[in-house]
């Protein structure tokens, strides 16, 4: 032992050379070994303590080993988002960091541990306090096990190439007396501190490196990099490199971005652009190189330019690639050469970023349109998406949100944020505000501050205060508003004209605070769509009354440029001429559209519906929702049923009240209506008012849903001569209804609580269902569910409201069948799990009293399970019967598309019936309005 540690000090010695003293710096030996994904490891890390503390611990970030465990920070947030992949991944495929072993300069080994709840950071116990502005030597060897790069982006790829970022031990950042123990989330947002770097790397033959850091020496296949004052560096070893390198005053640029194959001269031309803009805008980058990545690009994209094929673009190559580079290239400009909490003070990265593109597109395209080349067609001219300048979309995303009651602080500690908003909806928002200061000081105050934040941050560790001083020291008005209200609140702004008179000299107008969130507003005058005057007014906490000149203009906007991140610009105009309802005109647009705020819109969409007694059925819908939710919606489809040559369809009216400071968040009033055919013969006609509230967790990431729901079910039904199971002559009927919900659902688990009360005339019923699903470690699952249903009273003489073993009645007409007074055939075998939810047709379908069921299933390989259902169904003046059912389910896409072959039941061998195939039954979901539902869940 004695023998190994000295030859190991020996090595350390040899490759030291001088560092910066001013903070950490580590010097590392390391090797690649291409074949088994590793990386070897000696590293002699310094540490500097900056601090006024005395420390006998340190802590060290190993972002490397949140690979290592499905139940890891980073395993439970790919849970919470659904995504499959690490789940679902081999061992080999994981990342690890092993073989810990520390020794300090005292040549004595330490102490280190990991805890449960960050498996990536390492904290280790010296046995010799360090003293306030003392540096100490720590040796450390290991080997990192990379992880496969569909996870993250970052590790190793199939064709062999490797993508290294935050992969080294290094000091976590120690603030006020703690260190940050922020594990690795999938965030980009290390808290790495401040360290110098010496690598020594040893490639294997054929492997080409590309890198941020500087490289410094390179003998045959060992390559010596540094890098000062570094956060954070990337590295990039592939057998056929990609990347290209554009050399510039001060700057080595290196980029694979893809270029559509444009010119080298353009996207060079274009990178001397951009980044003299940014360096022009922001400060000086103040590392030698910096690479911009087409993997850094995929990991945080241009929302809308990622969306589309190349081949049917609206934009040109050249603005593409630019757009790309440019988000890119400033967010690892802002990233590497500024030392705020990345976690906690996200917000500033991001507003500088986007408020920089913003600016960029003012000054280079302001002409360009969201839609690119598509707003030259004139077909579609009268879509208000393809009419809005290309920064108008920042608004609307962040609106997206906010409509749904689903916005969250700009300021808020990233890791909380709902995916949606950490991608994209709080980052055009800090965005947005910035540009909002920027719009409501002038004099250049917020770019000059932007600038020397940007100067004291190459001098000192800075915060959100600095930012905060520096603009308060320019600003010659108050600007608390802006911190306290826009970025550290969820408030939101809605402003409105409710008095407006005129004279051929002036306008008095009187501005209405509608959500009394009190910021600055401005006021402008239109001539024709041309601005004559714009003025702000701040303090309107009330309803406040102004006068001002005429100047000639016909009409007056509150917030008409957008300045302001305003709720609802539905409300934010008054013509001073001619007169509409609601002072807007309607217009109407085909399928889809934005919101138009200068229009009451109406959109129509040709729909097709099937069912077998209304056969292919085509229809018109008449809606209001555009891609933003409204405070009401109505909804009028009109269906044409071409085998009962007659109009059926739907309608429903909802008005949304959300409550912003409640866990009660949401109360929905509803009426809808349903008029289809049951059987061939008749149709039925359903009345529902509904009341409807929702309630969410206090964190908003928590996939917990739960919802209260009254409502009053009318159903109408003409009389048919096939379908006779009615009770007695009574076609009408009244049904009072109340349902509790309670749900949570996350890749690794699934629990879902029903509970169910009836009353009606005739019958009174409850029932409550609980399901529950879980993903194993070996990547088995087990589908449990409970369902416990009786009657209260039941006066009925038929088993039209009875619960249903294996198909439920639907008296309330709440599930969408098919054919569903079918009881052979194809559509006979439809199946929804409700009630029941047995696979196989039973001697006892129904039960007039009470029935207790449960339902399994376990997959024995990737989807195919197995399921077995038992249960007690109990009749009047019978005893309780004992079903059960078993078979094999193909779970191809689980409540979208299922098919179940029964095996064994109470009848019998099934399998061995002559008439099998009719057996069989499948589950088939058609709406696209509940497909969505499978594409959009890990966004909200």
């Amino acid at each position: 032992m004695k023998l190994t540690l000295k030859l190991l000090f020996n090595l350390f010695a040899l490759v030291f050379t001088s560092l910066s003293w001013s903070q950490h710096s580590s010097i590392c030996n390391v090797e690649l070994n291409p074949d088994k994904k590793t990386l070897t490891v000696q590293q002699e890390l310094i540490y500097f303590n900056q601090s006024n503390d005395t420390l006998k611990k340190i802590i060290l970030n190993d972002w490397n080993n949140a690979y290592s465990d499905k139940y890891s920070p980073l395993g439970k947030r790919f849970s919470d988002e659904f995504v499959r992949n690490f789940h679902l991944a081999k061992d080999e495929e994981r990342g690890a960091t092993t073989d810990l072993t520390f020794i300090d300069q005292n040549k004595l080994f330490l102490d280190w541990s990991r805890t449960s709840d960050h498996p990536d950071l390492i904290e280790v116990i010296l046995r010799d306090k360090i003293a306030p502005q003392q540096k100490f030597s720590i040796f450390i060897t290991y080997k990192i096990k990379l992880p496969s790069d569909k996870f993250t982006g970052y590790g190793y790829n199939e064709n062999g190439n490797f993508m290294l970022k935050d992969w080294l031990l290094t000091p976590a950042r120690f603030n006020n007396g703690h260190f940050a123990m922020y594990s690795n989330v999938n965030l980009e947002d290390s808290s790495n501190a401040v360290s110098d770097y010496e690598i020594n790397l040893t490639l294997p033959q054929n492997y080409e490196l590309t890198t941020d850091l500087n490289k410094i020496n390179q003998v045959g296949s060992k390559v010596t990099l540094n890098g000062e004052k570094r956060s954070q560096f990337s590295i990039y070893l592939s057998q056929n490199s990609n990347f290209r390198s554009f050399i510039l005053p001060n700057l080595k640029v290196q980029t694979n971005i893809n270029d559509n194959n444009l010119n080298e001269i353009k996207k060079a031309l274009l990178i001397k652009q951009i980044t003299e803009y940014v360096e022009s805008t922001i400060g000086k980058f103040p590392h030698q190189n910096i690479v911009v990545s087409q993997a850094d690009y995929e990991r945080n994209p241009f929302y809308g330019l990622n969306q589309l094929p190349s081949f049917i673009s609206p934009f040109p190559d050249d603005f593409v690639f630019e757009i790309k580079f440019l988000k890119t290239y400033l967010n690892n400009f802002l990233k590497n050469s500024m030392t705020l909490d990345e976690r906690k003070d996200n917000w500033i990265y991001d507003g500088i970023q986007v408020y920089t593109m913003m600016k960029y597109i003012d000054d280079y395209y302001p002409n360009m349109k969201m839609m690119g080349s598509v707003a030259k067609l004139k077909i579609l001219k009268s879509f208000n998406l393809v009419n809005l300048d290309f920064n108008e979309q920042y608004s609307y995303f962040y609106m997206l949100m906010a409509r749904k009651n689903l916005d969250q602080p700009i300021g808020e500690s990233k890791e909380k944020l709902i995916k949606f908003n950490e991608q994209i909806a709080s980052k055009y928002r800090a965005g947005l505000s910035l540009n909002y200061l920027d719009h409501y000081l002038e004099h250049n105050i917020l770019p000059q501050s932007i600038q020397q934040f940007y100067l004291l941050n190459q001098e000192k560790k800075v915060t959100e205060s600095d930012f905060e001083s520096i603009l308060k020291q320019k600003a010659s008005v108050d600007i608390d508003w802006f911190f306290k209200t826009i970025i550290h609140s969820r408030d939101i702004v809605d402003y409105k004209f409710s008095d407006v008179t005129k004279t051929n000299d002036s306008i008095t107008f009187t501005i209405k605070n509608k959500t009394n969130t009190t910021v600055p507003i401005p006021v402008y005058g239109l001539n024709n769509n041309q601005v004559v005057f714009k003025k702000w007014y701040s303090g309107i906490s009330n309803d406040s009354t102004f006068t001002i000149a005429r100047n000639n203009v016909n009409k007056i906007v509150l917030n008409y440029e957008n300045d302001v991140p305003e709720f609802n610009l539905r409300n934010n105009w008054k013509s001073l001429k001619g007169f509409y309802p609601n002072n807007r005109p309607f217009k109407f647009v085909l399928m889809k559209d934005l919101e138009d705020p200068y229009y009451n819109q109406i959109l129509y969409v040709p729909t097709i519906s099937y069912t077998l007694y209304d056969g292919l059925s085509p229809g018109f819908r008449f809606h209001n929702k555009t891609i933003l939710d409204k405070p009401f919606n109505f909804d009028v489809n009109p269906i044409y049923s071409p085998n009962t040559q007659s109009l059926t369809g739907h309608f429903s009216f909802h008005v949304n009240q959300f409550n912003r400071e409640s866990n009660w968040f949401n109360t929905r009033y509803s009426l809808s209506g349903t008029y289809l055919h049951y059987a061939e013969d008749a149709a039925y006609f359903k009345i529902n008012p509904v009341l409807l509230f929702r309630i969410r967790e206090d964190d908003m990431r928590d996939n917990r849903f739960q919802a209260i729901q009254i409502r009053q079910v009318m159903v109408n039904l003409d009389p048919s001569k096939f379908v006779t199971e009615f009770d007695g002559n009574q076609e009408s009927y009244n049904v009072f209804n109340a349902k509790y919900f309670n749900t949570k659902t996350e890749l690794v688990k699934h629990v879902n609580l029903v509970a169910d009360v009836q009353i009606a005339s005739k019958f009174g019923k409850t029932s409550i269902e609980v399901e529950y699903r879980k993903l194993f470690n070996n990547n088995r699952t087990i589908n449990l569910r409970l369902f416990a249903g009786t009657f209260l009273y039941n006066n009925t003489n038929s088993d039209f409201f009875s619960f249903g073993l294996d198909r439920a009645s639907d008296y309330l007409f709440d599930h969408n069948y098919y054919g569903r007074s079918e009881e052979t055939g194809i559509f006979s075998q439809q199946l929804i799990l409700a009630e029941g939810a047995f696979k196989s047709k039973l001697d006892t379908p129904f039960a007039n009293q009470w029935m207790v069921t449960t339902n399994a299933g376990f997959n024995i390989w990737n989807w195919v399970e197995v399921y077995g259902d038992l249960g007690f169904v109990k009749n009047t003046n019978q005893n309780a019967k004992f079903m059960y059912d078993s078979g094999v389910r193909l779970n191809l896409v689980t409540d979208y598309f299922e098919l179940y072959f029964p095996v064994y039941s109470n009848n019998g061998w099934e399998i061995a019936d002559k008439n099998y195939q009719e057996n069989i039954r499948f589950i088939v979901t058609l709406d696209p309005r509940i497909l969505v539902n499978l594409f959009t869940r890990k966004w909200f």
